[in-house]
């Protein structure tokens, strides 16, 4: 149900797609228990965040910010960090920098290359097939790895994560950490489609100029929004290898021994 908890928007003037995961409901965990408050943020990234200006995340006391992206990602648009803050990289893409997560901006800039990649329904597909990348693939499986790793870690918190729009590879993070915390799958959907809104409006402008250079609105959409069926692929692909998330920690992520620390850190 949609009444039913969600984690909440930030309000940031700098950093787009923030939110807290905390409150998030973890039956799993036992009767009432949820996510700590403020330990968990996910967000598009930092390349705007001025800490002067809006100081959300230095006034939390954020020491390490861990960043999904590829090299030419970060390259292109660094982070700028809270004063004493840290980066963690995790490179979900790793060798494939050219997969369409990390070129939304590039795609929407030319409509023609838009259309040769992705169009003719095309769009949807390579978007699912890249989300059952992400839970596949040992390089995203060691980007995620070493997130639950970073979040399992006492002195790491609050931590933000995030991509740079803030809904592919921060959007299975986010899934993942809360399956593994005792979330159910209605709750992680719930939150997953919940940065709609926000992503919306994050690129509303590249959107409009897309569309009116002939732009196919449809490819504008599949790169711009959160959908059922991108997560109904990355949990698909999980559970045809795995059966289930813990044998996924275990076997492909290999995070077994910080699990413990994991769920006591971040469950209240």
């Amino acid at each position: 149900m949609e009444s039913e908890p969600t984690g909440r928007a930030v309000e940031a003037a700098t950093v787009a797609n923030l939110r807290d995961l905390g409150g998030i409901p973890l039956p799993g965990a036992g009767q009432g228990r949820s996510v700590r408050p403020g330990a968990l943020l996910r967000s598009a990234d930092l390349a705007r965040h001025d800490p002067h200006t809006d100081p959300v995340l230095t006034e939390r006391g954020v020491q390490v910010v861990f960043d999904l992206r590829t090299t030419d990602e970060r390259q292109a648009a660094p982070d700028v960090l809270p004063p004493g803050a840290r980066p963690f990289v995790g490179d979900v893409l790793g060798t494939r920098p050219d997969a369409a997560p990390a070129r939304l901006h590039a795609l929407l800039a030319d409509p023609a290359v838009a259309e040769r990649e992705l169009g003719g329904g095309r769009a949807e597909r390579l978007f699912q097939q890249e989300y059952r990348r992400m839970v596949l693939s040992p390089g995203a499986c060691s980007a995620y790895a070493a997130l639950v790793q970073t979040a399992a870690d006492d002195g790491t918190h609050p931590l933000p994560f995030h991509c740079t729009a803030g809904k592919d590879r921060t959007g299975w993070g986010a899934a993942l950490l809360l399956l593994l915390l005792g979330a159910d799958v209605s709750a992680v959907g719930r939150e997953y489609l919940a940065v709609g809104a926000a992503v919306r409006a994050q690129y509303e402008p590249f959107v409009r100029r897309f569309t009116e250079r002939g732009g196919d609105p449809e490819i504008a959409a599949v790169l711009t929004e959160v959908r059922p069926a991108y997560l109904e692929a990355a949990l698909d692909a999980l559970t045809e290898r795995w059966g289930d998330v813990e044998r996924y920690a275990r076997e492909a992520l290999r995070v077994e021994a910080a699990l413990d620390r994991l769920r006591a850190e971040l469950t209240v």
